[in-house]
C-alpha cells in the first residue's frame, strides 16, 4: 500500500488546500475561493477513484471489507457528496464542514493503516505528517503575528489621528481601512492552517504509541487558540465588528498564543 507513499501525501496536499478555499468563501463569500476548492477537491476525487479502481483491477479486492477500508471509501463517498452539493446547491455551510469531516476521516484512515502495516515506509508517512502538524501550527502562528502587527498599527494610526497628531509617522503607518482589513485576511489565512495542524496533531496522538492527553496544557491551549480567532471571526463577520473594538480583541487574542507557544509547552507532557 505504502508503495504509493506520495499519492496519499499528494491526496492531502490537495485536500487541506481544498479546505482552506472553502473556509474562505465560507467566511467571505468569495467565489474565485470556491471554484479553486471545488476544483482541488474534484483533483482529490479523481485520485481516490484511481486508487479504489486499481485496488479492484489488479488486486481483485474492492476496499471495504475492513474498518480502514472502509474509511477511505467513506471519505470518497464525503468527497463526492460534496462535489455534487456544491455544484447543485450552493450550500457553503454544509461544504465546509462535510470536507473538515473528510479530512478527518482521511487522516484518521491513513494514520490507522501506517500503524497496523507495521512498514519502513508506513513509519516514514507516519513521521512526515507529525512534521506537518508542527510546520502547519507554526505557519498559522506567522499569520496571527502578522495579523497582531497590522492591528498595532491601526491603533496607533488611531490614536494620533484621535490626538490630530499630523507628522511623518501618521502617514508611513498607512491607511486605517487598509490595516484593518489586512489584519482580517491575515487571521482568515491563519484559522483553517490551525484547524488541519490540530487535526493531524489529535489524530497522531491517537495512533502513536505516545501516551496522548486531551488534559496536556497545550493541547488545551492550542484548541482554546483556535476558538479565540473563530470568535473573532465570528464577531467580525457576523457582528459587524470593525476597527478599534477588534483590533483589541485581536490583540488579546496574540497574548494568549504567546502565553500557549512559550509557558504552556514548557509545561506540556509531550510537546516542546
Amino acid at each position: 500500500m505504502f508503495e504509493l507513499k506520495w499519492v496519499y501525501e499528494l491526496i492531502l496536499f490537495l485536500y487541506g488546500l481544498s479546505l482552506i478555499g472553502y473556509f474562505i468563501d465560507f467566511v467571505q463569500t468569495n467565489r474565485k475561493a470556491n471554484r479553486a476548492a471545488f476544483w482541488l477537491l474534484s483533483m482529490v476525487w479523481v485520485l481516490q477513484s484511481v486508487f479504489l479502481l486499481s485496488q479492484f483491477f489488479m488486486n481483485d479486492n474492492f476496499p471495504i471489507m475492513t474498518v480502514y477500508d472502509g474509511l477511505y471509501f467513506y471519505t470518497w463517498i464525503l468527497v463526492t457528496f460534496s462535489l455534487l452539493i456544491n455544484r447543485l446547491f450552493k450550500m457553503d455551510f454544509l461544504v465546509f464542514f462535510t470536507n473538515v469531516v473528510g479530512f478527518l476521516i482521511m487522516i484518521i484512515h491513513i494514520f490507522t493503516r501506517a500503524q497496523n502495516v507495521m512498514e519502513k515506509e508506513g513509519v516514514a508517512l507516519v513521521n512526515e505528517l507529525l512534521v506537518i502538524h508542527i510546520s502547519l501550527a507554526i505557519i498559522s502562528y506567522g499569520f496571527f503575528t502578522l495579523s497582531f502587527i497590522f492591528s498595532i498599527m491601526y491603533l496607533l494610526q488611531y490614536r494620533l489621528l484621535k490626538k490630530k497628531k499630523w507628522n511623518a509617522k501618521l502617514f508611513r503607518l498607512g491607511d486605517l481601512t487598509k490595516l484593518d482589513h489586512f489584519s482580517y485576511v491575515a487571521v482568515i489565512l491563519g484559522v483553517p492552517l490551525l484547524l488541519i495542524a490540530i487535526i493531524l496533531g489529535v489524530v497522531w496522538g491517537y495512533v502513536s504509541t505516545d501516551v496522548f492527553y486531551w488534559y496536556d496544557f497545550k493541547t488545551l491551549g492550542s484548541f482554546l487558540v483556535l476558538i479565540g480567532y473563530m470568535i473573532y471571526l465570528i464577531l467580525r463577520v457576523v457582528k459587524g465588528y470593525q476597527g478599534r473594538t477588534i483590533s483589541i480583541f485581536n490583540a488579546a487574542a496574540f497574548l494568549f498564543l504567546l502565553i500557549n507557544f512559550f509557558l504552556f509547552s514548557s509545561l506540556s507532557n509531550f510537546h516542546f
